[in-house]
């Protein structure tokens, strides 16, 4: 039951809420999440933005194209 994020929704989430760490925390103070919501990153899209991730999940393609932008992912429990 995870809240799923494509890669190519992250960058407009991240001008539109001036985001620069794509945590559970910042998705849950911009209203796009519950409180209890785990987050899972997937890789349709293309992302622009080097940022910090610190969700439950993600998947491969995600975990590459993270990098491959200059971003960092932290799975939390």
């Amino acid at each position: 039951n995870y809240k799923v994020f494509n890669l190519g929704q992250i960058d407009q989430l991240v001008d539109k809420y001036a985001i620069t760490e794509f945590s559970t925390e910042n998705l849950y103070v911009n209203g796009l999440i519950s409180q209890t919501d785990p987050v899972k990153i997937l890789g349709s899209g293309e992302l622009k933005s080097k940022l910090i991730f610190k969700v439950n999940a993600a998947s491969e393609k995600a975990k590459m194209a993270i990098g491959a932008a200059g971003g960092t992912l932290e799975i939390i429990g």
